[in-house]
This record gives structure tokens, sequence and C-alpha cells, in this order.
């Protein structure tokens, strides 16, 4: 067993009335993949922060090559080989990919020191080749998708040569063929003697390829696990104290006629492709697919943010024009969107104020907003759906990613709505608060709403899902009833191959 190069004994965080870390050790040892795994707020964040040099801890040793420090610095934890890949992705669009690799130290050359752009190509074209992106060097970010942005992220981390690179939820955005290969990835550094450390809430991600798990519960350590006792179960029983019972609850009741219609929908994305979709009264209909297969551009014009270049959408039989998302909404069709702090919610208004946002109208006397009557109807959705906060003035921007997205349906539910799209509802939510989620989507679909789901999660489109239709190249390649899930039906049609 090798020497660990980093160690932290002790470690703690304390804040006026709150404990974030409570006697949290850790050692890395070269070229070792530790999963790091916890609920939201169970201080994987607060201890990665401390590990970096943002946070220094209230008390505890730091250990980094047998020296002994009470805090990192952020220039301390870079010279001592440490580099993060953030899941909030810290890219400037008005750069080209090279430029963000190199933000801060860039290469200069000649007596007017400018930009030595060659080189930068130079260097970071094997990084792109090992990961296999498929843009340049002198790509505008501006023009990459998200799941690029998460492999230029990756990358970035990976030019600085590092001992150990610490991965947050690196493959929220990526597809099947993306994440196998920054599990390869992970395993090429592991045998060049660079450490990871792999916090994701996708467990079955974590198993594949960590050496051992380490999980945190309210800041403290509450369990270690070898690599032959990692299993998804494993994790979850220490993350939450007890067992998840299975994903999937069946209807309260058979499917009835459909709610949401959309037929032969196309969009600029995918010209000449038109895809057809029914989801029923009290079901739940899971959209499957790769990214780029044209779900996320289906739900954006189905909500009236991009056109329908052609087809129609009915609700209960009726044909409906929904040029915006004025219109869908007052039709009571919803968007629940990927990106849920870009689109979702305004991160630096209270849950009242983002809960009242689509009627302010409804709201309004003599053209000023009720403040009472908002805070009522914010408060009711706060118990309706448990969000975790002091109460509906606390900002959304400091509430975790699960009860974010809560503040999200809660908009939407406080409106009464006929259908709601969820585009990837669950991204970046820990497993206790996923299954949150898909109570309520559950309740939703029982309630009579025509509930679509769009999930790029293998485990969760099976397990959720009454249906499920598969998207590939702008059209539903095939539908699946549940007896007939299955992880390769799934692929066999997300590649356009369905036959059996």
């Amino acid at each position: 067993m090798a020497e660990p190069f980093l160690e932290l004994t002790g470690i703690a965080k304390l804040y006026p009335g709150v404990v974030a870390l409570h006697d949290v050790s850790l050692a890395v040892e070269p070229g070792e993949v530790i999963g790091l795994v916890g609920e939201n707020g169970a201080g994987k964040s607060t201890l990665m922060k401390v590990l970096g040099g943002v946070l220094a801890p209230t008390r505890g040793r730091i250990r980094v090559d047998r020296t002994e420090r009470e805090a990192m610095t952020v220039p301390g934890a870079i010279v001592a080989g440490i580099a993060f890949v953030h899941q909030e992705l810290n890219l400037l669009d008005n750069l080209d990919a090279a430029g963000n690799v190199f933000i801060g130290r860039e290469p200069r050359r000649g007596p007017l020191r400018l930009l030595d752009r060659r080189r930068m190509a130079a260097e970071v074209g094997p990084i792109f080749a090992r990961l296999g992106i498929d843009f340049g060097p002198e790509t505008p970010v501006a023009e990459l998708s998200l799941a690029q942005r998460q492999l230029l992220e990756i990358a970035k981390a990976l030019s600085l040569r590092s001992r150990l690179v610490i991965m947050d939820e690196p493959t929220s955005s990526l597809t099947l063929s993306e994440t196998g290969r920054l599990l390869k990835v992970v395993a090429d550094l592991r045998r060049d003697g660079v450490s990871t450390i792999f916090i994701s809430h996708r467990l079955a991600e974590v198993t594949e390829c960590a050496d051992r798990v380490v999980v945190l519960r309210d800041g403290r350590l509450v369990g270690r696990l070898a690599k032959a006792e990692i299993t998804p179960a494993a994790m979850i029983r220490l993350m939450i104290g007890r067992d998840l019972k299975a994903i999937y609850r069946p209807p309260a009741a058979p499917p009835g006629a459909p709610v949401l219609e959309i037929e032969g929908a196309e969009t600029a994305a995918h010209p000449g492709r038109r895809a057809d979709l029914a989801v029923r009264r009290g079901e739940i209909l899971g959209l499957a697919g790769l990214i780029g297969a044209g779900r996320t551009e289906l739900a954006r014009a189905v909500f009236g943010i991009e056109p329908l270049t052609a087809g129609r959408v009915r609700l209960d039989g009726r044909e409906v024009a929904v040029g915006s998302p004025r219109t869908a909404i007052a039709e009571g069709i919803y968007l629940v969107p990927e990106d849920r702090k870009a689109s979702g919610v305004v991160l630096d208004f209270s849950i009242a104020a983002n809960v009242s946002l689509p009627q302010l109208p409804a709201l309004a006397r003599g053209g000023l907003i009720d403040r009472a009557a908002e805070d009522r109807l914010a408060e009711a959705g706060r118990r309706r759906l448990g969000i975790r906060a002091p109460d509906v003035e606390a900002l959304v921007g400091t509430l975790s990613g699960g009860n974010q997205q809560k503040v999200v349906l809660a908009k939407w539910l406080a409106m009464k709505p006929r259908a709601i799209i969820f585009d990837e509802p669950t991204r970046g939510i820990d497993v206790g608060a996923k299954r949150e989620i898909y109570d309520i989507l559950r309740g939703l679909a029982d309630a009579g709403v025509a509930v679509l789901m769009i999930s790029s999660d293998m485990e969760e489109v099976i397990g959720v899902s009454d249906r499920i239709a598969v998207m590939h190249d702008g059209a539903i390649s095939g539908t699946l009833e549940r007896p007939e899930f299955s992880e390769l039906r799934v692929l066999e049609l997300a590649v356009g191959h369905g036959g059996g």
C-alpha cells in the first residue's frame, strides 16, 4: 500500500448554528479512485472547498507530502497538484476552447508578449484526443453544448498535470458513450498514478470506477466501503440511514385517454424529421434518447420557446396554439427546464418571488403586488412539496439543488397544470431528493396531469416511467410498454435500430 500524499484529519467547519463538517478524516494515495457520496447538504462541497483552499477549517489538520498546515490556499492547492472539475461550469463564453483551458496562465511569445495560440492549440490537442472531444481548440465556447462544456472543464483540469483531480458530478450532462469515455479516462489516470475523487449521484458509475467509497451524512463521515463492498444498495443505506424502496410506483388507476398529443412535430434542429407522441391521463411517459436526438428541442417547441416548423399540439383533443411560452402557460402547458439555474429559477429572488412570477397579474391590486397573497401562495407550495427553507423569504440561490427544483415545481403547481414536461428532472440531485421528485411526478399523473419526463439516466427512465418513447434524430423511433423495458431495447431504439 502506497503512502498517502494528502491527509485530512479531524476536519470540522462550523457556522453560527450550523455544523457543516464534524471530525471528517480522509487520506488520498497515488493512483486511486475514491468515490465520495452523500445527499445534498451532506458536506461534500464543504469538504472539497476546504481541500481546495476556498474555505479554512474551524479545526483539524491538513498534511501534504508530510508537511502539515492549518489550511490550504487556492494557489497552494494548485501547487500541490489538486484540480477541480466543477458541476457548475466555470467557462467564459467570449473565449474559445483553448483560451478557457489556459485562462490565467496563457503562454506568450515575442517582445510584445502576444498570446501564443499555436502553442495553446498544440498543448490541448492531445488532451482533446484523449477525451474524444469533437470540437477544436479555436471553437467558441458559446457554440458548445452543455455536454461539450462538461468535457472542456475536464480537459482544463487534465491540462494542469495534477496529482489529484476532483470531479463533481462530471457525467451529469454526458451521453452514455461520453460517460463510458470519461470512466476510461479515470482508469487511465489511475494507471498513470493520478488520483481521482469522484463525486456523483449516479451510483452505478461510482460502483464501476471507485477503488473505495467514502460516505458523508449530515456533515459526518458515516461509512467507508472497500472495492468488494461497493454496491448502490450499500451506498444508499449509508447515505440516508435506511434502505430505499424500489423506484417504480404503479399508477393509482389504469391510464385514460390522451391529454397531451404531439402530432407530426418538426423543429429547426431536425428538418424533415417529425415526432408523434401521446401522453395519457394517469401515466408518466418517459422520453429517452441520446443527447442531440431532439428531445429538449421538442420540449422547448411545445412550450413555445422555439417554433414548431410543422405539426400540431392537442390538449384533450382540442388543437392549441403554442407560439410563445405565454400562450403555452395560458393553456396549462408547463416546462421544467434542464438547466434550472439558468432557466427555471431566479437565484437572487426569494422563494415567494419565484413562485409568484408566472401569475403576477393575478396577485396585483391596483398595479401593486399583494405581498400577503404572494407569501400565502409560496407557503402553500413550500408545505406541499416539503421545500427545506426557514421561510419563503429565503433566497433560492441558498437552497440545495433538490429544493431549487421543488421551487420550480411549486411555481407551476400553483397554476393547476394540465400538461407538464420535465427535462432531466433530477440532474444534480441526491438520491433522497430524487425519490421525493419521483413521488411528485406520480402524484401529478394520478391527479390527471399529463406528465412527460425527458431523462438521460437509464435507471431513472426505466424505473419511473409507465411507458417509454425513444427519440432518434428528431423522430420517435419506438415506444415501449412496461413489460418490454430493458436497457438494451432503449439503446437499440436510441441509435435507430428498432428491430429485434
